[in-house]
């Protein structure tokens, strides 16, 4: 699965067992889940000791023994796929065909196939266990159906919890890939895992449940409509035949049989909750923690060692367990680390603290870049750039106007008009261009906007608009809407310049008013769902995944700055060659640009919101919050090192906008 050797030491050694063990414990929960189902699916309320005598034999028969193997063939099966499939970043969709491009991927094509087949097996089983009028797909015909005793007829409800077992396993496949449910979060208090299975134990239950009902609910509304078309291929592939005296399960009287609804709704939430608890299980075992040691003894085992393990790359959910041991050693381990800040013998160099340091400043130099860059794409999104300085920004108006006045001197003695194809908003001659739009209108259009025509119009000279004004808030008068561009700047501005005059040559004859607009209206009406609709819909960034998409991985950054600011912080007293001071400088300075970069992107639209809780439980929303932990875990980092450090940080080399910053912090004013 991974490039190298070493790599894969922590997979075969730890990751695989816990796999293993989380599906050991999923196949010994299987039987007392199965007793449960049967008992619920065999309920009688007329007669509850003879349904419990029957359920008591029916889990002492053959049947049954052979039942339970298949379904612990089924949970091996959803062990493998969580382990395979299983990641620590979720992967977030920004836009809507993104997401269709998730879900026709080929490995997903595949997991929904085995999904289906999974549901197939559990349905099956579901079916025998519930047995009576299900318990079989065909059936010798009744006597006076037919003429010869030997036809066989199609069990119409085994057949409806068959089809009904595969569309489970789809939607849960689905699903599954629209929820992140195969993302493995980690818990920021840590538990024993009876504990954390015990407390999710009931949410999972109800998750499957709802789960069932809402799919029991689509699984009716597309048989009602399609399970004629499935029956009538199958009884006429097998020559079967149909019981007449039957209610066909297509109508809306077969539909309506409340014992149907119930053992349809009683099996899904049986699938869904076992495959649910194996999840659980799965991710409780996989994100259990694990203490890296800081250094060995040994030469071939100095890849297992915590400096060492910061610095791999893959597999990811050996880098977060490193990380996440890094932030609990920090705050809870004096002994751990007095070995952080050792000195190496020979030689006497901070071997330790320099990788883990270098390692969690390069992951938050990472980030503000990311952030920085994030940032100037939204700032120049259709909109000019900013000029940072006020001198920057009065060197080009003046740069400007200059190059505006050399132009229209220099500039021939007629109007040219404006290609399509190098539409841009600006000033003739301005250095900075804007806006390079991509699209190409056509300004003859009776149809275009007035503000397409006002950003192509001439400015005047003697136009107090004139210059370098670019402010979005700033619009000049333009000409009316069925006005053509030349004509309309001859009446909107009789006081013209004598350097801009129309072109003498004779204008080709154009088609009549009202052929034009029927024209264009017809092709407006032909492409307007056809392109901008469905592409918008398909292409359109989705503004809150964005922000999901970005800090992703956050929970990374969150540990890195916990161990650095609690290690700086126990520096104070327990660093006793001074290996942490050398440091204190660039991890302040990289922690104030961190928090800087993060309060600009708070100020952006869509960022400060609140997203809006899942109604499916199993889904893992940690994610969605990680951007306003991160927030909190960087001020908090800051304060912690102020605090702890004082006025003694004033001494410190830094640039003047990180003291100005710092300043604050050490006031309590942040």
């Amino acid at each position: 699965m991974f490039s190298t050797e070493e790599n894969c030491w922590f997979v075969r050694k730890v990751i695989c067992w816990r796999a293993v063990a989380s599906i050991a414990w999923a196949v010994l929960l299987l039987p007392p889940i199965t007793a449960v189902f049967v008992i619920l699916s065999r309920l009688s309320l007329l007669h509850p000791i003879q349904a419990i005598s029957e359920c008591l034999s029916l889990l002492m028969s053959a049947s049954a023994i052979f039942t339970l193997i298949l379904l612990c063939g089924v949970i091996l099966l959803v062990g493998f796929l969580n382990l395979e499939y299983y990641t620590v970043i979720p992967t977030i969709a920004c836009s809507k065909i993104a997401l269709l491009g998730q879900l026709f991927h080929p490995c997903q094509l595949i997991n929904f196939i085995v999904h289906i087949v999974m549901g197939i097996t559990m349905a099956w089983c579901c079916a025998i266990a519930i047995g009576g009028r299900y318990d079989t797909l065909v059936y010798p015909c009744p006597q006076n159906d037919v003429d010869s005793s030997s036809q066989m007829c199609l069990n119409e409800y085994h057949l409806i919890l068959l089809l009904a077992g595969a569309f489970f396993g789809f939607s849960h496949s689905v699903l599954g890939v629209i929820y992140n449910m195969n993302y493995v979060s980690f818990h920021s208090i840590q538990q024993y895992k009876y504990l954390r299975f015990k407390g999710s134990l009931p949410m999972v239950l109800k998750c499957s449940a709802t789960q069932a009902l809402y799919s029991v609910r689509n699984y009716i509304v597309l048989y009602f409509f399609l399970g004629y078309i499935l029956k009538s291929w199958l009884y006429k592939t097998l020559n079967l035949q149909l019981n007449s005296s039957i209610h066909p399960l297509d109508s809306i009287a077969g539909l309506l049989d409340l014992s149907l609804l119930y053992h349809l709704w009683i099996s899904a939430s049986f699938i869904f909750f076992t495959w649910n608890t194996t999840l659980l299980l799965f991710r409780i075992f996989v994100t259990e923690f694990y203490n890296f040691p800081l250094q060995s003894s040994f030469t071939e085992d100095a890849h297992q060692c915590l400096p060492k393990v910061l610095t791999d790359k893959q597999p990811m959910i050996l880098k977060f367990l490193a990380l996440q041991d890094l932030a609990l050693l920090s705050q809870h381990s004096p002994s751990r680390r007095r070995e952080v800040f050792s000195l190496s013998q020979p030689g006497g160099h901070p071997h330790n603290w320099n990788a883990i340091s270098k390692e969690c400043l390069s992951l938050l130099v990472d980030l503000t870049q990311r952030l920085a860059a994030y940032h100037d794409a939204v700032a120049t999104n259709g909109r000019s750039k900013s000029l940072s300085t006020e001198s920057e920004r009065k060197s080009s108006c003046e740069t400007s106007a200059s190059g505006t006045e050399d132009l229209l001197n220099s500039r021939p003695m007629f109007q040219m008009k404006t290609p399509a194809s190098i539409f841009k908003r600006t000033v003739v001659g301005s250095p900075h261009s804007p806006l390079t739009s991509p699209f190409t209108p056509d300004l003859d259009s009776p149809f275009v906007s007035p503000a397409l025509r006002r950003l192509t119009a001439p400015v005047e000279q003697c136009s107090p608009w004139f210059g370098t004004v670019q402010s979005p808030h700033i619009m000049r008068r333009g000409p009316k809407l069925w006005s053509t561009s030349t004509d309309s700047q001859v009446d909107s501005s009789p006081q013209s310049s004598p350097t801009l005059v129309r072109s003498p040559k004779q204008e080709p004859t154009k088609p009549s008013f009202m052929n034009q607009f029927l024209q264009n209206r017809k092709e407006q009406v032909k492409h307007f769902f056809a392109k901008r609709v469905l592409k918008m819909y398909l292409f359109n960034k989705l503004p809150e995944a964005s922000n999901q998409a970005l800090f992703a991985d956050s929970q990374a950054h969150i540990w890195a700055l916990e161990g650095l600011s609690y290690l700086v912080q126990a520096s104070f007293s327990e660093d006793q060659f001074g290996v942490v001071q050398t440091t204190l400088p660039s991890i302040l300075s990289c922690m104030l640009a961190l928090q800087e970069a993060v309060d600009r992107h708070f100020k952006l639209p869509h960022a400060s919101s609140k997203p809006i809780k899942s109604s499916n439980s199993m889904e893992e929303s940690t994610h969605k919050t990680l951007r306003f932990a991160l927030r909190a875990t960087v001020k908090t980092a800051i304060y912690r090192i102020t605090t702890t450090f004082g006025d003694h940080l004033n001494a410190i080399q830094m640039s003047a906008e990180h003291l100005k910053r710092l300043q604050q912090f050490l006031e309590y004013k942040e």
